[in-house]
């Protein structure tokens, strides 16, 4: 590798010095994403850190490749160094991988028709996201479950602590206030989903024998469009899981900001649905997640778990905005899944 030039003199040069390792000529770096830039030889890549183990970057580096020669559409793919290795690290033991990338812009929340175009690349990126289930090395599947009764412990936990806690601010009174109706939401949710949840353990042995596997942070952050069109980006948060975790999280993020639009709902699960039908399971599955007040437990359990001398102003606005639209986001529910009833009955 030559490196012919550097742009900024801020680049972290042991970390530049890491790119000796790669069968690559380096033209310029430059900072960029909490990571380093190059232009090379191969075109625009990007050298982050690296906090998994080998076992999971390997297994994020097939799924990587099955999308990429599924063709339907561009994602990231790791670069391995002159020996093979999928990362490499420095003198201290931190490691660094090296990935293709574009320079361009992040999908636009505020573009209708990006939405849709990023919920329809979801769907056809699923298609590919699966490997057999007896391949060495799979992670354990996620439990909703499991991770709803965690979460429903630690609102219980907040709770209490403002129920002993004598003098509280603006936000300790609203939060407490707001407390009891998204505690009760929660624990109703989670009680419903126990009792669907052996459903769809029956639907999900009829996947031939795949497991599912998830972007895990597929959102507008990690959409990007460039001179190359739309590249998907940053598959370290992958998991083992249903599909729909994506679809629900990218849901969930642009109707927040959109007041929980029917309309916009609508559009974005036709799109999806068009390239990639939902299963009644699935469909029942995506209605749970959302009616989950995640974004309250967030809220709730960031402020147990910092500093309570000063809360941010920010925090405050947060929790008026979920309070304020929870009226909105029960009439989207209720409208967009009013057949859910009928598919429970379906799926018994």
């Amino acid at each position: 590798m030559q490196e012919t030039n550097q742009e900024e003199p801020e680049v972290n040069d042991r970390a530049v010095e890491l790119l000796e390792q790669y069968d690559i000529e380096v033209l310029r770096t430059r900072k960029g994403r909490g990571a380093i830039l190059c232009e090379t030889s191969q075109g625009c890549l990007i050298f982050k850190e690296y906090a998994g183990s080998q076992e999971r970057i390997a297994l994020q580096d097939r799924l990587l490749g099955q999308a990429a020669e599924a063709g339907l559409v561009q994602v990231e793919r790791i670069v391995p160094d002159r020996e093979g290795a999928l990362f490499v690290k420095d003198n201290d033991g931190v490691k660094y991988v090296l990935k293709t990338w574009q320079d361009g812009r992040e999908c636009s929340i505020h573009d209708r028709g990006e939405c849709v175009e990023a919920v329809r690349l979801l769907a056809k990126l699923h298609g590919s996201m699966t490997l057999p289930e007896d391949t060495p090395g799979l992670p354990a599947a996620f439990s909703a479950e499991c991770e709803y009764d965690k979460r429903n412990r630690e609102l219980r936990r907040v709770k209490k602590y403002l129920q002993q806690k004598k003098q509280k601010n603006w936000f300790e009174i609203s939060l407490r206030k707001a407390m009891d109706g998204f505690l009760e939401q929660a624990a109703a949710v989670t009680e419903e989903w126990k009792e669907y949840a052996p459903l769809y353990a029956g639907e999900s042995k009829r996947n031939g024998g795949q497991a599912a596997f998830c972007h895990g942070d597929y959102q507008y952050h990690n959409i990007l469009q460039g001179s190359g069109g739309w590249l998907l980006v940053n598959f370290e948060k992958y998991v083992r899981d249903n599909p729909i975790r994506d679809l629900y999280l990218l849901l969930r993020k642009l109707l927040e900001k959109e007041n929980w639009s029917i309309s916009l709902g609508t559009a974005l699960l036709e799109a999806y649905e068009k390239e990639r039908p939902m299963s009644a399971g699935s469909r029942i599955d995506l209605y749970y997640r959302l009616a989950y007040p995640e974004k309250f437990w967030k809220i709730a359990n960031f402020y147990y778990n910092s500093g309570k001398a000063w809360i941010p102003e920010k925090n405050q606005e947060k929790l008026e905005k979920v309070i304020a639209q929870e009226k909105e986001k029960q009439r989207f529910l209720d409208g967009v899944f009013r057949d859910l009833g009928h598919l429970r009955q379906e799926r018994a």
